[in-house]
């Protein structure tokens, strides 16, 4: 029995110190720690221009470029070159 509560607390340590270690949050955050807002797939179908309230470029962190393109229902993410569509 002590072994194996010997195993279970080496187990959940290295989980833990994997997690710590971990950088799985770096695509999600600037430098100084504030969310950015990615793109990681993206809406295929073209979008109405009036249905368009606002379009923001990706932050340069992000791993794929792309616009964030708000309507009056939701947020959606579109490839680079859209606009000229």
């Amino acid at each position: 029995m002590e072994m194996k509560m010997s195993c279970v607390c080496l187990v959940l340590g290295l989980v833990l110190l994997m997690t710590v270690s971990s950088d799985a949050g770096t695509y999600g955050t600037d430098s100084t720690g504030h969310p950015v807002q990615c793109c990681f797939s993206f809406f295929k179908a073209k979008i109405p221009p009036k249905l368009i309230v606002k379009v923001e470029k990706t932050p340069s962190e992000c791993p794929k470029p792309g616009y964030v393109v708000t309507t009056r229902k939701a947020k959606l993410c579109k490839q680079e070159g859209f606009l000229e569509s």
